[in-house]
């Protein structure tokens, strides 16, 4: 069996079926070598998997990256220097072929987030908008349109406004960042900035996502420990105790 088809067979459930099924199968057959061996994979109702995630990620980002009508060459080298922080090289590759396949597809990102929102657990779809600001502000800056196409990606995974705005404000810092990130107001008392971090330390445990495995579960640990920061700085500011 292909590299590609133990990467995805290892680990497809879900996501085997429905829009995102059908924009990696369409990758899958223009990457795969014709060695006439099929990929078999049983679609069955479980929870999120690794390769869930995966496929789920490589076709939100393409619609990020697609969201100015433009694919540079420059923002392929930004998504494989995170693809490789992230995964490793060998996995890069993989990745990258498949990414490539789908950006030159028409993306139905309602579609997509619809099977996604109806099987990811919330955890998960939290991460997800994680990694689409990390890919996104991986030279610094993020695009006006690339913000917009995050934002409806989040808006129809049903994250909440305080969630995306928490995880929005570890990517963008100014003055109010480290209470946006423990979704408070810099008026808070400082009994409800302790409350605040107790509540998002639980919240955002990378347990939480610990079945993705040990890969995503890094980035989740990344986030959390953002959220520390967050309340080190504060408490600091505070002189809190």
């Amino acid at each position: 069996m292909s590299k590609f088809g133990k990467w995805l067979g290892g680990g497809l459930g879900w996501a085997l079926g429905g829009p995102i099924g059908a924009l990696i199968g369409f990758a899958l057959g223009a990457v795969l070598d014709d060695t006439g061996t099929a990929v078999k994979i049983t679609n069955t109702k479980q929870p999120t998997r690794h390769g869930d995630f995966s496929a789920s990620l490589i076709i939100l980002i393409a619609a990020v990256m697609k969201a100015d009508g433009r694919i540079m060459k420059a923002e392929l080298d930004y998504v494989k220097q995170f693809f490789v922080r992230q995964f490793g090289v060998e996995a890069t590759k993989e990745q990258l072929l498949i990414l490539k396949e789908i950006l030159g597809r028409e993306i139905p990102v309602h579609d997509v987030c619809m099977q996604i929102r109806q099987n990811m657990e919330y955890a998960s779809r939290v991460q997800l908008i994680h990694f689409l600001f990390g890919v996104s502000t991986a030279d610094g800056k993020i695009n006006p349109s690339e913000f917009l196409v995050i934002e409806q990606i989040a808006h129809l995974l049903n994250l909440s406004s305080a969630d995306f705005s928490s995880v929005k404000a570890m990517f963008y810092n100014d003055t109010d960042s480290d209470y946006k990130i423990l979704e408070i107001d810099a008026k808070a008392s400082d009994e409800e900035v302790k409350k605040a971090y107790k509540k998002m330390a639980v919240k955002f445990h990378p347990d939480k996502v610990s079945h993705l495995g040990e890969t995503y579960q890094q980035n989740a640990k990344e986030k959390f420990q953002k959220i520390q920061q967050a309340y080190e700085n504060i408490r600091k500011q505070r002189n809190l105790k």
